[in-house]
């Protein structure tokens, strides 16, 4: 048994249902620590610390 739509979906339609994909930039904060720009809720790579700590020796 094969799917049987009623009957088929405009162009406008279905172009604004893909409309919603979209890329979008990343969030960005600065380190409390260095002041890098980092992602939120990870390590820092510049300093590699974490809500003040240092959690990778930074080299």
């Amino acid at each position: 048994m094969s799917i049987c739509p009623k009957g088929k979906h405009s162009k406008a339609r279905r172009d604004s249902r893909r409309a919603n994909w979209k890329m979008t930039a990343p969030n960005l904060v600065k380190c409390s620590k260095c002041g890098e720009l980092m992602v939120p809720h990870r390590v820092c790579k510049a300093c590699g610390s974490y809500n003040k700590k240092e959690i990778i020796s930074a080299e």
